[in-house]
């Protein structure tokens, strides 16, 4: 492990807060202020992904292993900060936000993935901690750790984790912020990604008139990330910039909308530069498919980022990012062209991925108008949106019926009610699909490829957490190793992908999250 060849360009290239002291504060003119992560009681491995150690060259068998990646112990090359930003919260500014409780570890240069950069999540105060205490608990921890993993072999862009340290320290927390706060296990998380930069990063400091750091962090950006870019004039290289941040952005709600995740917290300051999803608090996946579903209990009422609206979020996050970047600007017309390359990337993936779903190899006109239908079915019926893709596949196209659509019904009520209408649209589709010409082994690959068998059911995750606080890891484990392989039947782990229970539907933690953690 000390063989880890940290190259830290962020905190060497970027000006740090030269206050070292870790008193909540406003800080000016830095990128990120210089902080250590405080030390734990008792730091025990909870889960270890494999596959992220081995991307890092980190041996997970090592004795300290729980030492250092819970805070205590450091090897050559580790240096803590935490960074700088600001962002927009349901849609009001809310000025500095920052690094409350992640503080980064460095940036490893990897053999074959590149800069990885690692941030403990839960590791303590640092400046923008605002009043609280820095630390995080068991359950949102093994909630990020499992979804990151789970994302990546989805083929989602993501951050990536390393691991979860129990610390031995209890954490009080009010879940469902209705004044029952209560002490529970606390954890971190090491969670690994090229940067963790976001769009409120270029926004704190455009808040501020502080346009020479604001230049600064988009020329660093640009430098590190997309050196593809980095030699262009610099207009044409502020230009590409956006229009690059755009279509990945458009490229990550398609994929969202794609496997029926909804990130719940769509924050400009949760937003990566680099078009991953970051910062898994309140997630989900939608079960019967409701495109008004949110799974955060404070976005209840107005429901601002619930699963249909993801899209429309994406881009005004860009607007407001398009606002930030605009004193580099001469004009407006390469921000309104990356807004637009951003609906046209959008609008033409989801397109993709809806006939993908399907098993269509061949546009055809009309398409369009057959996923649309199906999509008023799925709601009308609320079926479960990854057992019915999943299981379409099995449909006589000869014979087309719903009888083996059944499993994605959560009430015979439902099913009768749009029996009707199903069984008309099974027939169009059975004829879309003779009209496509294409081998059935080639359809199948294809709809098996686009509709995972496996994703991370709020309630499989909750089922684990209630486990690891027990002290029984292996309910953790086992999603682990499911979700590694989403797309695979998975003999003896049909309780993985059965539909949501009813045991499950208003539980806390299963269906209600808030963003406490």
């Amino acid at each position: 492990m000390t063989d880890l060849r940290f190259d830290n360009a962020f905190t060497h290239e970027l000006p740090a807060d030269p206050d070292t002291h870790l008193a909540s504060r406003q800080v000016q003119g830095a990128a990120f202020s210089w902080v250590e992560p405080s030390p734990v009681a008792a730091p025990r491995v909870v889960a270890v992904s494999g596959e992220v150690a081995a991307m890092l060259g980190i041996d997970p068998a090592r004795p300290d292993f729980a030492e250092i990646f819970a805070g205590n112990a450091t090897i050559p090359g580790m240096t803590g900060y935490a960074m700088a930003y600001g962002g927009h919260q349901f849609g009001q500014w809310a000025g500095q936000l920052g690094d409350g409780r992640a503080i980064g570890l460095g940036e490893v240069l990897t053999a074959h993935d590149g800069r990885q950069e690692l941030q403990l999540k839960g590791a303590g105060r640092t400046p923008y901690s605002r009043g609280a205490d820095g630390r995080a608990v068991l359950r949102s921890s093994i909630r990020e750790f499992l979804c990151s993993e789970a994302m990546h072999h989805l083929g989602v862009p993501t951050t990536r984790a390393l691991s979860i340290v129990a610390t031995g320290d209890a954490v009080v927390r009010d879940v469902m912020y209705d004044g029952n706060p209560a002490p529970e296990p606390g954890a971190i998380v090491c969670r690994v990604a090229p940067s963790f930069l976001r769009f409120g990063s270029y926004e704190l400091p455009a808040s501020r008139g502080d346009t020479a750091l604001l230049r600064q962090l988009v020329d660093f950006t640009i430098r590190t990330h997309f050196p593809a870019i980095a030699a262009l004039s610099e207009g044409d290289r502020y230009a590409a910039f956006f229009h690059e941040v755009s279509t990945r952005t458009a490229r990550l709600m398609a994929e969202w909308m794609r496997v029926g995740f909804v990130h719940g917290v769509m924050n400009t300051d949760n937003m990566s530069i680099l078009g991953l999803t970051i910062d898994y608090g309140p997630y989900g996946w939608t079960d019967d498919f409701n495109l008004d579903w949110t799974p955060n209990t404070t976005d209840r009422r107005n429901r601002r980022y619930r699963f249909g609206h993801q899209p429309q979020i994406g881009y005004w996050n860009l607007q407001a990012l398009a606002q930030a970047l605009s004193p580099l600007f001469d004009d407006a017309a390469p921000l309104h062209a990356g807004l637009n390359a951003y609906v046209q990337t959008f609008e033409a993936t989801d397109a993709a991925y809806g006939a993908a779903k399907l098993g269509l190899l061949h546009a055809r006109d009309g398409d369009e108008e057959l996923i649309a239908e199906l999509r008023g079915v799925l709601v009308a019926g609320g079926m479960d949106m990854t057992i019915f893709y999943r299981d379409l596949a099995l449909l006589d196209l000869d014979s087309p019926h719903a009888g083996v659509l059944g499993a994605a019904f959560y009430t015979d009520e439902q099913r009768v009610g749009v029996s009707e209408a199903l069984d008309a649209w099974l027939k169009r589709y059975a004829q879309r699909v003779r009209e496509d010409e294409a081998a059935e082994s080639e359809r199948l690959a294809l709809m098996h490829a686009s509709n995972p068998r496996y994703v991370l059911r709020n309630y499989l995750a909750q089922q684990a957490i209630d486990k690891a606080e027990q002290g029984d890891n292996s309910g953790v484990e086992e999603l682990l190793e499911t979700l590694r392989h989403p797309y695979d039947e998975q003999p003896g782990r049909d309780h993985l992908a059965g539909r949501r229970p009813d045991w499950a539907r208003d539980k806390v933690g299963c269906s209600m999250l808030s963003c406490s953690s």
